[in-house]
C-alpha cells in the first residue's frame, strides 16, 4: 500500500514540475491574411479599401505619413527563457499623394535582430574618478583665488 502512493506522489510530482516547463506560443502585432495581403494590388486599391482588407496600421511612417506598416510576430518561450521569434511579417504598404496604394514590400524574419547589451555603464570620454573624488573634491575650490565666485579684497 505504501509503494503504491510512494508511486502515485512521485508521478504527481513529476506531472507537476514537467507542466512547469511548458512552452509559451504567442501572436502579437497585426493578424495578417495571406489571401487579403496578396489581394491588394498598387493603382487599384486606396487608403480605405487597405484598411477595409487589413484594418488599422500597426504604425504610419514618423517623417511619411503615406507609409503603413504592419507588423505580425510569432513567438515560442520555453520555461522562463527569453521568447524565441518563429514567425515574422513585416508589410509596408507605400501610398501616393492621391491616397492609392502605390507599392507594397513584405519582409520576414530574417531582419530580426538580437541585441545583446555589454554592461550597465555608458563609456564616456575624461578622467573617471572615484566616490571620495567626487564626494570631496570641491573642498577648498569654491572662493578660492583666480577661482569664479572670488570675491578679493573688498574694503570694510
Amino acid at each position: 500500500m505504501k509503494l503504491g502512493l510512494f508511486r502515485v506522489t512521485t508521478i504527481a510530482a513529476a506531472a507537476l514540475l514537467a507542466a512547469g516547463c511548458a512552452s509559451n506560443r504567442a501572436h502579437k502585432g497585426a493578424v495578417i491574411d495571406p489571401q487579403l495581403a496578396s489581394s491588394i494590388q498598387p493603382g487599384v486599391d486606396n487608403k480605405a479599401s487597405v484598411q477595409k482588407l487589413l484594418g488599422t496600421p500597426t504604425l504610419r511612417g514618423q517623417f511619411t505619413p503615406t507609409d503603413w506598416y504592419y507588423v505580425s510576430r510569432d513567438t515560442n518561450q520555453f520555461a522562463f527563457r527569453n521568447p524565441r521569434v518563429t514567425k515574422q511579417t513585416v508589410m509596408l504598404v507605400r501610398f501616393d499623394p492621391a491616397g492609392n496604394v502605390a507599392s507594397i514590400q513584405k519582409t520576414g524574419k530574417e531582419l530580426v535582430l538580437n541585441v545583446d547589451p555589454t554592461g550597465r555603464s555608458t563609456p564616456t570620454l575624461g578622467r573617471s574618478k572615484s566616490f571620495f573624488e567626487e564626494l570631496f573634491g570641491n573642498i577648498g575650490s569654491v572662493g578660492s583665488a583666480g577661482m569664479p565666485g572670488y570675491g578679493g579684497n573688498r574694503p570694510q
